[in-house]
């Protein structure tokens, strides 16, 4: 099975407080790591987390509020003081791209690494591929251009069995083949199908990650049939009227979008300042999700697996 993990290094809203760091994730996927927001404090949960920062390529922000962003000039100059070579690309808005450029270029001019930017929009659209995933960025609705990002993993190749390699004398350079599920012709011209000598791969799986939003149907398009959703729930149920003035879900909205799109399993965060305790956000959510959970700082989640199911 592939590496596919998200770890939660910040799960707070705007206000700092001692109990949560504001707006970080890093995916691993296949010991490639893709930071998803930054904000501040990030490069010390990777620390805290040993996330090595030699394997931090991409960087996706969410929206230009400080809380999911202020993160980046720190991070960035860690990277060049710890002499930090080859590429990072930070995928974020326009004016994001030029304030980073400005601040990095004052502070951090004479870095060991290509910083890139990859300019992005409010469109649906891919903002990034490679060989084993593809990253989709989909409109969210707040107060300012946000996206959410939609990582979906490619298919993967079949498994090689060995015996039966050795039972019908493949050859190794037949073995890439195979594994792409091609049928494999002896020299005789005697066809052996792949399914007898590969089983099949492993599942792709898929992460949507919704950071600052009001319920929209754009969004439950964009999620549909997820494998993992982290939703935000700013607020529970008494806040309703706030979380909708401040373009921001309930933990029952986020709920609700986790179900109505089909999702498999939902994590909850950006939780307000104003909760000492989450657990009635998470109460309120699991009435209309049974398969959510609460997310929390140095938090690792395989999602390669799933929540157990409520009988």
């Amino acid at each position: 099975m592939t590496r596919f993990e998200l770890n939660i290094l910040g799960c707070g809203s705007a206000t700092c407080t001692t109990r949560h760091m504001p707006s970080c994730q890093v995916l691993n996927v296949r010991d490639r790591l893709m930071m998803i927001d930054c904000g501040e404090g990030a490069q010390l949960s990777m620390r805290h987390m040993r996330l090595k920062f030699s394997r931090l390529n991409h960087i996706f922000v969410s929206h230009l509020h400080g809380d999911h962003c202020f993160g980046l000039p720190g991070l960035l100059s860690t990277l060049a003081l710890t002499g930090r070579t080859g590429t990072v690309t930070v995928h974020i808005f326009k004016d994001g791209a030029e304030w980073l450029r400005r601040t990095m270029d004052r502070f951090c001019g004479d870095r060991p690494f290509r910083l890139e930017y990859n300019v992005i929009g409010t469109q649906r659209a891919v903002v990034y591929e490679d060989s084993g995933v593809v990253v989709t960025a989909f409109p969210l609705q707040h107060r300012v251009p946000c996206v959410g990002f939609r990582i979906d993993e490619k298919p993967k190749l079949r498994h090689i069995v060995p015996e039966a390699l050795a039972e019908h004398g493949v050859p190794r350079h037949a073995i890439n083949g195979l594994r792409q599920g091609l049928d494999w012709t002896a020299p005789d011209g005697h066809v052996v199908a792949c399914e007898l000598l590969t089983t099949p791969p492993d599942p792709s799986r898929s992460y949507a990650y919704c950071s600052d939003t009001r319920p929209s149907e754009r969004v439950l398009q964009a999620i549909e049939g997820v494998d993992w959703l982290y939703h935000e729930a700013t607020y529970g149920d008494e806040c309703e009227r706030q979380a909708h003035n401040r373009y921001h879900s309930t933990a029952r909205e986020a709920a609700r979008a986790a179900r109505e799109a089909g999702a498999g399993n939902l994590i909850i965060g950006h939780y307000s300042s104003r909760y000492d305790d989450v657990t009635p956000l998470l109460e309120q959510a699991r009435q209309e999700f049974a398969s959510t959970m609460l997310a929390d700082e140095r938090l690792t989640v395989d999602l390669n697996t799933d929540l157990p199911r409520a009988n």
